[in-house]
């Protein structure tokens, strides 16, 4: 359920190993999505295990510096060790979906409205009214979903007070090897470049922040403004959509790894903060170890669920339980002026404190 990154991933590795795929997401590709668009190269040993070659067919803009500023446009820039690429969700889900097409998934443009689980087999219903069953489910539908009402998960109980707003511009002056983390009051903004070289813009802010201004246009000139990085790229870029996407009700709190005996996989199962970079590899890598278990469990007809399980939520902690945590708590220091401030200055004076806590919230190269 869901055709993001995990979802995709997921296909494309069950398929090749000839399993049975059916994927269902509710609109149709290409599209953009609200997100910061810059993928860790930590997945291109994985995809290239799956015969896929990004850098050969979506040709991403190659990305190995990193410039973070405070609200008051004091800044820091480092390398990034391992690096990553600028590619849009418009063209990388698309090729994704393609992909899991041409190694044998069937697709469904749908969406489910009701799932079931019962005599040790899922019942699913579609808004088209089509029912289908099948003896694994994998919930890959996103930050935030009806079927998460559905499944009364404990997170969406509760009203979340971010909101993330994306757009792309045109702007000749930004670096093509860069991405930048500029902090301004409430929240905090990415822009790097993608395949097409234009930029991307997303930022992540407190709805209460938000809720003062009219519109985007104006929260932008009263608060991203003040600082003077995002003042000046603002200023000179050319917006190249007609408006903003917008996302409320982002939750960052733990959510249930396995609900009902569905294996949530990316950002149905844990978001990590966008300041920290790894959401796109974090949602792939979870595709690849949610497939791992379902291949080691599920030989013929016979099928293991317990032991799927618990070794999905066993390598799930292993690998990703750290970055969740390490991402709350840089979220913590970098809204806040004093601490962010504070923590710059003491970046600056031990440098490689900055490799450290990248290295907390990215992978190694996946295999």
């Amino acid at each position: 359920m869901g055709g993001g990154l995990a979802g995709l991933t997921a296909a494309i590795h069950l398929s090749r190993e000839g399993k049975r795929v059916l994927l269902i997401e509710k609109k149709a590709y290409p599209r953009h999505k609200v997100c910061g668009e810059y993928l860790s190269n930590e997945v291109l040993p994985y995809l290239n295990s799956l015969d896929i070659d990004i850098q050969k067919d979506l040709k991403p803009v190659k990305i190995h510096e990193l410039l973070y500023s405070t609200q008051k446009a004091k800044s820091i820039e480092t390398s990034l060790s391992l690096g990553g690429m600028g590619l849009s969700r418009y063209a990388l889900d698309d090729f994704l979906f393609k992909k899991a097409e041409e190694y044998g998934a069937e697709t469904l443009i749908n969406s489910v409205e009701n799932i079931n689980f019962e005599k040790d087999k899922f019942n699913l219903k579609l808004s088209s009214g089509k029912e289908l069953s099948a003896p694994i489910v994998l919930g890959a539908f996103g930050k935030r979903s009806n079927i998460d009402k559905s499944l009364e998960r404990e997170f969406i109980q509760e009203k979340s007070s971010w909101l993330a707003i994306k757009s792309h511009y045109e702007d000749v002056e930004f670096p093509e090897n860069l991405v930048a983390l500029h902090n301004f009051e409430g929240g905090y903004c990415g822009l790097s470049k993608t395949e097409t070289g234009v930029v991307n813009a997303c930022y992540m802010v407190s709805y209460k922040s938000f809720k003062k201004y009219r519109n985007t246009e104006e929260f932008k000139e009263k608060v991203l403004f003040q600082n003077a990085y995002l003042k000046g790229f603002f200023k000179r870029a050319k917006p190249l959509f007609e408006k903003d996407l917008s996302i409320a009700q982002i939750s960052f709190q733990e959510k249930s790894l396995i609900n009902n005996h569905i294996l949530m996989l990316g950002d149905a199962a844990g978001l990590i903060h966008p300041l920290c970079g790894n959401g796109m590899a974090m949602a792939i890598h979870s595709g690849k170890i949610a497939s791992e278990a379902v291949l080691n469990n599920f030989q013929g007809n016979n099928l293991d669920r317990k032991n799927l399980e618990n070794q999905y939520r066993q390598n799930w902690s292993t690998y990703f339980e750290n970055r969740l945590k390490t991402g709350r708590i840089l979220q913590r220091i970098l809204i806040n002026p004093i601490l962010a401030s504070t923590s710059q200055q003491l970046v600056k004076k031990f440098p490689y404190l900055l490799e450290k806590i990248i290295s907390k919230t990215h992978g190694q190269p996946i295999v």
